[in-house]
């Protein structure tokens, strides 16, 4: 992201009235630390944190914001919380975001991640004034076929696994009421820009999470065991938490100023920097000092794609959004915040110390 597009995020949203679902996560709680540095006003809907040790429960003192502990399923309750915020902006991360985890509870993902999502769009239609709303799918929203080719935004949709097809529902639903109701010709009438922004496999600092590599890797390194790598060669777009919470923000300040930017876009690093899963383990232990890596049969696991990519350019061309960090990169400054945080540091200044490296880069 170029210094002029910073500068765009530092000014848009100071007192300014965003509301953020799934708050409580660990990509909300690193998206309100950052609204509360820049001056928003911030309000947040999800439920609650699922252990005493997540993020959100770290930091949340710390951090001024509104917090409303509810289920996005609750459509009445959730649409009146909208209605009386009435926010300017909008960022909907609220989701079962685990792929493993949607296998087993498959209708609840759907009721979560399609249904909830349509609440909240429906909530967007009682809106009075100006909003941009940039709503979190995923790059699993393709129809994958595990080629080099990346995945441009209007390639084919759909997803092998309960969670990947759900957010490929989002993605149909809100293009629907994107098209229905907040459609570009009448902007004047209902005056909301609406975005979706697909990124994936998102690290760094306070994520603990079951079933995510770098999550399990810090526990594996904490207890001195060997880390357990499910698929070794498998290829993601590995990108650090702050590179796609800062094009979320970049998107929302510039649909904002022009609402004909909505639509889909897609976020990750350049194609060209690469890491399997094997390899993204051993540049953490590297970078903790010590650890083994085991790779034990797993024929009988659920499916999980060996190779996605994602093609950047839109973001390049029409936004000025490029990625700061290189995949190790990411990796190192993910590690080296668990390692200061077991270590002692709080984790409000550990995000605010990121996120100020990050800024401060030219």
């Amino acid at each position: 992201m170029k210094k002029s597009e910073i500068d765009l995020i530092q000014t848009t949203y100071s007192g300014k009235k965003v509301l953020v679902t799934g708050h409580t996560g660990f990509k909300g709680s690193w998206l309100i630390t950052w609204l509360d540095m820049l001056g928003a006003e911030v309000m947040g809907y999800s439920l609650a944190p699922e252990n005493d040790y997540d993020l959100y429960n770290q930091i949340s003192s710390e951090t001024k914001h509104q917090s409303i502990i509810a289920d996005i399923r609750d459509k009445e309750q959730f649409e009146q919380a909208i209605l009386n915020f009435n926010p300017d902006f909008i960022f909907h991360l609220a989701a079962q975001p685990l792929v493993r985890y949607s296998y087993e509870h498959p209708v609840e993902t759907y009721e979560t991640n399609v249904i909830g999502t349509a609440n909240l769009l429906a909530g967007m239609r009682t809106l009075s004034k100006k909003c941009a709303a940039v709503l979190i799918t995923t790059d699993k929203v393709y129809h994958n076929n595990e080629w080099d080719y990346p995945y441009r935004e209007n390639d084919r949709l759909g997803g092998y696994d309960p969670y990947s097809s759900s957010k490929a529902c989002c993605e149909l639903l809100i293009d629907s009421f994107g098209k229905s109701y907040f459609n570009p010709s009448s902007y004047q009438e209902h005056k909301i820009s609406l975005s979706t922004a697909r990124a994936g496999n998102v690290i760094g600092g306070g994520d603990w999470a079951k079933d995510r590599i770098v999550p399990d890797i810090v526990r594996a390194l904490e207890k001195s065991e060997a880390i357990n790598v499910r698929n070794p060669l498998s290829v993601r777009p590995w990108q650090h938490v702050i590179e796609p919470l800062g094009a979320y923000m970049l998107l929302g300040a510039k649909s904002y100023n022009d609402h004909t930017m909505g639509g889909a876009w897609n976020f990750g690093p350049n194609t060209n920097d690469i890491l399997t899963v094997g390899e993204l383990a051993n540049h953490a232990i590297s970078i903790w000092g010590e650890g083994t890596i085991t790779s034990p049969e797993v024929a009988d696991g659920p499916h999980e794609a060996g190779l996605l990519m994602l093609d950047i350019s839109k973001a390049y061309r029409k936004l000025n959004w490029e990625p700061k960090y290189t995949s190790a990169e990411a990796v190192a400054i993910s590690i080296n915040w668990y390692k200061n945080f077991l270590a002692g540091e709080k984790a409000h200044q550990l995000i605010k110390n990121d996120i100020n490296n990050y800024l401060n880069i030219t």
